[in-house]
């Protein structure tokens, strides 16, 4: 049999819009329930504009640090928090989700947000992390202080978590590369 080369990928949008949302997707729990924290934020491109036709999805643990291993994540039933969630942009590159704060997951680790990223021009999706303010784990201390502060959200006065996502330039978010 003969080796096929590979092929590169193709871009991953900009048909977000269309297919990809559904009802619920961003409420991993209803908004203003006790505990629900509101996630969000802007996806700004190379330039700094905001992008209208990107998506996110998190996978996350709830607070005491478990990570659900429940079916029904398209099919929310308000009940059951599945850990996963998928907000597309708005036409000014704006995201949210309503969620809980995630706990640590084991000993030593900072409680996060594992994000996906998709937007048009890209050939593969891009992962990232969202960490809570003031969290500390090995990864964070093995970047600068300027990396470290693209993968950390802000609370706002109202309580809530803001992360902006930046794909190039001086402020560009840090993302990451699984095997």
């Amino acid at each position: 049999m003969t080796d096929l080369a590979p092929t590169p990928g193709q871009t991953v949008g900009p048909f977000f819009h269309y297919a990809l949302p559904y009802p619920g997707d961003r409420e991993l729990v209803r908004r203003g329930t006790p505990g629900s924290v509101w996630l969000h934020g802007y996806v700004y491109d190379g330039d700094g504009n905001g992008m209208p036709d990107a998506l996110l999805e998190i996978r996350q643990a709830d607070p005491r640090g478990v990570v659900p291993e429940l079916e029904g994540s398209l099919r929310r039933d308000g009940a059951r928090f599945t850990g996963w969630g998928r907000s597309n942009t708005d036409p000014t590159g704006h995201y949210w989700f309503s969620t809980v704060e995630p706990g640590a997951t084991g000993e030593g680790a900072a409680p996060f947000f594992a994000v996906t990223f998709f937007a048009r021009g890209l050939l593969n999706r891009l992962f990232t992390r969202i960490y809570l303010p003031g969290s500390t784990d090995p990864l964070l201390a093995g970047l600068s202080a300027d990396e470290r502060s693209t993968l950390v959200a802000v609370r706002e006065d109202d309580g809530s978590l803001r992360f902006d996502v930046h794909l190039q330039g001086p402020r560009e978010t840090v993302f990451l590369r699984y095997s």
